[in-house]
């Protein structure tokens, strides 16, 4: 799926789910995401990572219980991207919330919770955000190099922040990750990318930790 074909996608679930009006149409809205996924700082939170999750979305379509939930989650869970922001995700649904009024109530929760389970921070039980999740953390299970690259995207995404503070952060992030029981949390991610993400996750922080970047906050500055 190409770049330039993500309005049509967009459209297509916007309009099966969300009246318009009282919501924009479906190209109203896929303009105004284009347009954030398209703001020159995004090295890696831009649209192709969105159409990468697509990609897997499809994969699992038939695992799914309410598809159209999670893709429109996907579309809309970067879409509020200030770098070093703690409420990225939280703004991200309450963008989504702006245009939706044309949907079910029940859609809009749905949509917003899957969006505020890319947080991370917590245990995921729902079925389908479980996948949601596992599909934006499926780049964990890229070849190393692959891994890297993408490593450096998001380095270069916070260019305005010293190296000390961003690894420090980083090694704070990846290490709970590490810690968790499963790094996925479906069986079909962990059969696909489990031991690769976990080989992954070892790497880096022992490169990382090895430059003197530990667990704890870095001393101010």
């Amino acid at each position: 799926m190409e770049q330039d074909g993500g309005a049509a996608r967009f459209t297509d679930v916007w309009q099966r789910r969300v009246a318009s009006p009282p919501s924009p149409d479906g190209q109203t809205v896929y303009a105004e995401l284009r347009r954030r996924y398209d703001e020159p700082f995004r090295q890696y939170h831009n649209l192709r990572h969105i159409l990468d999750c697509l990609r897997l979305c499809d994969e699992i379509g038939p695992l799914l219980v309410d598809r159209d939930a999670v893709e429109i989650a996907l579309w809309f869970h970067d879409a509020v991207y200030d770098r070093g922001a703690s409420t990225n995700e939280l703004r991200s649904a309450e963008l989504f919330l702006s245009f939706s009024a044309g949907a079910s109530f029940m859609f809009r929760h749905r949509v917003c919770d899957h969006i505020l389970a890319t947080r991370h921070s917590t245990t995921v039980r729902d079925a389908d955000r479980r996948f949601l999740v596992d599909i934006d953390l499926s780049g964990f299970g890229a070849p190393w190099d692959e891994f890297m690259r993408n490593g450096a995207l998001l380095r270069e995404e916070s260019r305005d922040q010293d190296d000390v503070r961003y690894h420090f952060g980083q090694v704070a992030f990846l290490t709970r990750l590490q810690e968790r029981r499963h790094f996925f949390s479906t069986d079909y991610f962990r059969a696909r990318y489990e031991t690769t993400a976990r080989d992954n996750l070892r790497r880096v922080l022992a490169e990382l930790r090895a430059k003197g970047y530990g667990t704890t906050a870095p001393p101010s500055l």
